[in-house]
């Protein structure tokens, strides 16, 4: 090699000296330049094969990589002298690390070295020589070290058994093909760009059952699958001893205990990773080739609040909008870097004995650390438990049925939501000076005042009213659709796995099915909708029909107008769409993507939208009314608060609330803002930027757009609701508001409600109800959609707020009688 690079160098020389012969210069920088290339490249060097006695040095550009080119192995630094002999994706744009020797103890950038010993071991050193890992393989017949295609670092004999295997020793990601057993066990990184472990675990327990735990210092919690319900409810068996789960080439994870979920993107060709991250969350990774990134095509909790362990001791997950971690009132945070650190008390412990009080965060709980469980208890006397028990941290009073008290001995890992139906009290000394925590920046308008501390000795402690939120029908119809679910998975295995001779492609479309979403072609969406033959509405994204698949389901089918993503943007937005899940939002099935063609497939449901409810002859009762605003805004507080993706709808009206067999509400069209221009001329800018009369003022005021534009077509359509009567026919005495009924209608609800005088309702709620309404819920609509429609987007109230607003006020519809 280097005989051949001479004699090019001569020939170069030679040449240049016919051209120019005074120009040495030039031959001389050009030697230099070849010189330093050839020396550069004689020094870095990728490897197929580590021999025994070869090794890799922490200095060197050399590495392991596999044969195509898919892994690379050596040392990767982090920080700056911490590095660590490592596996990562050679094409992922941030080097992806998905295994390391010794995760806890990197060595010295200078020095240190990966060596193929004589007798069979392969060694990692620091710089002053100390053993920092090595494999259990002395004495054997090692021959090489090699990295397969898999990502797999291997060890192997002459004969090519393997000996070795880094698959048997995972850290935080698990590679198609790698196998999870008994003894193995995924565990987190400590933080995000670290790769010392951290606290969460993917593990089988001794239950046979795949599960995440957090494993912190202070406490372990079992958080997935969920705790609140047996292994079976959550569509797991236990009878299975044998251990496994796997990640197959399709993007298909299967457990023993008969756990299995899909990648968004199922199908052979693309890369993929299981990692459980920092975050506690399980996670499926795709990897885009065009960009070097990964996309999310998975994950286990799609809350990200109910991670045990996410905040630390003491802390509240909270969604604001994104989740963040806050220490609880009182409490302080040990290191505000670091939330796996919790939050430290702000007060000695011994001033608990001068005097207590009780500050109530509500829709907070805390995982587990219940001292006691009291159901059908009064807040009155849990309040007494929690006092006179000095292991009592606080108590969390859930408000449904007669009242549950849990006496918690730590605050472990707080989270808030706007479905939780009841408050946490968190127990201080009388002197300590705090605040209730702006988790939901609360609305002004409440069914009834309630004071943010309550003192011991308190007045105000035994005139707190009793609420009580009617949960268990939920809770029963959600068991009854798991149990139905978990019969049909059940037959769908037996079918696939005991029936021999079952063809593949069968399998392929089975897999995707159970997924309940997928990928649709045209054809066969013509034909379910009959070649598009019975339209159900027309709408500013498209004309919707009416259909029904293969397997019977009957469906509404959405043919979009002017997409402008290309092919991979549309489907990277429909599989996020795609993994949005909530009673009150419609469900998603699938898409068709096919040249000009962009087609959504929804979930049918029966009753129409609101608006055919509301402004004709079939009008709804005021508890359905009231119903569908509760509905509405859970639905909107989960998509702005709660979802795998924060989505601003853009176009809350009537027409886009849908209503199921109960009358129970399914916002429809979430999502879709993104898939069209915002800026393009013409009806497309009314399309996107909402309807007129549900538009928030700062689409015409070029304000930045945030979700509260949702809350102002919200207040609309509560404040239709209250009156019944669409705001284009409001009737607006006031000459000057002609322009803006919203206005006009605040300056009357003020001057007809001063004095106290409830008679004013009367004269505002729709007339066609005969009385058959409760005045208190119709005032708190009405405060609340004027504080919705007002003009400054700030003073406007949170989604999350305005479900805490309507729940304080549900237990008002158990007093009206129905409407016949």
């Amino acid at each position: 090699m280097r005989s051949q690079t001479l004699k090019l160098l001569c020939k170069i020389s030679y040449f240049n000296n016919r051209i120019a012969t005074k120009d040495n210069t030039l031959c001389i920088l050009l030697f230099l330049l070849i010189v330093l290339s050839f020396s550069r490249s004689a020094n870095s060097k990728s490897l197929l094969h580590l021999r025994r006695g070869d090794s890799i040095s922490v200095e060197g550009d050399d590495f392991i990589t596999s044969p195509d080119n898919t892994f690379t192995c050596g040392f990767s630094g982090m920080g700056s002298n911490a590095y660590w002999f490592a596996i990562w994706f050679t094409n992922s744009k941030d080097k992806t690390v998905v295994w390391t020797a010794h995760r806890d103890m990197p060595v010295n950038g200078q020095g240190s070295r990966v060596s193929l010993r004589g007798d069979g071991t392969m060694v990692l050193t620091d710089v002053d020589g100390r053993i920092k890992w090595q494999t259990n393989t002395t004495n054997t017949d090692v021959a090489a070290a090699e990295l397969l295609n898999t990502g797999n670092l291997v060890l192997k004999n002459r004969q090519g058994d393997i000996l070795w295997e880094s698959f048997d020793v995972p850290t935080d990601t698990l590679l198609p093909s790698q196998l999870l057993t008994k003894d193995k066990r995924l565990i987190s990184s400590l933080r995000k760009g670290s790769l010392e472990s951290g606290y969460f675990n993917l593990y089988f327990g001794s239950d046979n059952v795949l599960s995440l735990i957090s494993d912190s210092p202070q406490i372990s919690s079992l958080y997935w699958p969920n705790p609140d319900y047996d292994i079976y409810t959550s569509g797991r068996t236990n009878y299975n001893g044998s251990r496994f789960a796997v990640l197959d080439d399709m993007g298909v994870l299967f457990s023993s205990d008969h756990y299995q979920a899909n990648a968004s993107d199922i199908g052979f060709g693309m890369k993929r990773r299981l990692t459980i991250d920092p975050d506690g969350n399980l996670r499926i990774y795709s990897l885009i080739n065009s960009t070097g990134l990964w996309m999310i095509t998975w994950q286990a909790i799609s809350q990200p609040c109910q991670v045990h362990g996410a905040c630390g001791t003491n802390g509240i997950c909270v969604y604001a909008p994104k989740p963040k971690c806050i220490c609880t009132p009182g409490y302080t945070a040990n290191d505000p870097s670091d939330w796996n650190a919790g939050c430290k008390p702000m007060f000695n412990q011994t001033l608990l004995n001068l005097g207590v009080k009780f500050l109530e965060v509500s829709q907070t709980d805390y995982f587990g650390s219940d001292l006691y469980y009291k159901p059908n208890f009064t807040l009155e006397a849990c309040w007494n438990l929690c006092r006179s028990d000095s292991g009592c941290k606080g108590f969390t009073y859930r408000t449904w049925g007669n009242g549950h008290c849990y006496v918690k001995s730590d605050l472990f890992n707080g989270f808030t939501s706007p479905d939780f139906p009841g408050s946490v009290y968190i127990k201080l000394p009388r002197s300590l000076q705090v605040s209730k925590p702006s988790i939901f920046h609360d609305s002004s308008t409440m069914c009834e005042s309630r004071g943010a501390e309550i003192l011991v000795g308190s007045p105000s402690m035994y005139n707190i009213a009793r609420k009580t939120v009617r949960w268990g029908y939920i809770y029963s119809f959600c068991l009854a659709l798991g149990v139905i679910e978990l019969l049909f998975f059940v037959l769908g295995w037996w079918f696939l796995f005991t029936k021999h001779g079952v063809p593949a492609s069968v399998e392929a479309g089975y897999r995707m099915i159970s997924n309940q979403f997928r990928r649709f072609n045209y054809a066969e969406l013509k034909k379910a909708t009959n070649n598009f033959r019975e339209e159900l509405g027309r709408g500013g994204s498209g004309a919707v029909y009416k259909g029904v698949l293969a397997d019977d389901r009957v469906v509404a089918v959405k043919r979009l107008g002017d997409v402008v993503q290309g092919e991979d943007e549309f489907w990277a937005e429909m599989r996020t769409i795609g993994k949005i899940n909530h009673m009150n939002l419609v469900r998603m099935w699938g898409f068709c993507s096919e040249g000009r063609h962009r087609l959504l497939v929804y979930e049918y449901v029966d009753n129409m939208s609101l608006d055919k409810h509301l402004f004709n002859s079939n009008f709804l009762g005021w508890k359905q009314r009231f119903a569908v605003a509760l509905g509405t805004a859970k639905g909107l507080a989960y998509l702005h608060h709660e979802c795998l993706e924060w989505v601003i709808h853009c176009d809350v009206k009537p027409e886009n609330i849908l209503l199921d067999g109960e009358f129970q509400p399914k916002i429809a069209d979430f999502g879709l803002a993104k898939l069209f221009r915002r800026d393009s001329p013409g009806s497309e800018i009314t399309r996107i930027r909402g309807t007129k009369g549900y538009m928030a003022p700062e689409w015409a005021l070029n304000q930045p757009i945030t979700a509260k534009v949702d809350v102002f077509g919200y207040g609309v359509v509560i404040l239709e609701m209250v009156k019944g009567i669409k705001l284009s026919n409001w009737v607006v005495d006031d000459a000057d508001n002609q322009k803006n009924p919203l206005q006009s209608f605040d300056r009357t609800v003020k001057e007809k409600s001063e004095g106290g005088n409830s008679s004013w309702v009367e004269s505002i709620v729709d007339s066609r109800l005969e009385g058959n309404y409760s005045r208190k819920q119709v005032a708190t609509l009405i405060q609340l959609g004027l504080s919705c429609v007002k003009e400054d987007q700030s003073k406007r109230p949170t989604m999350a707020a305005v479900v805490q607003t309507l729940m304080e006020c549900e237990d008002e519809t158990n007093k009206i009688p129905d409407r016949m």
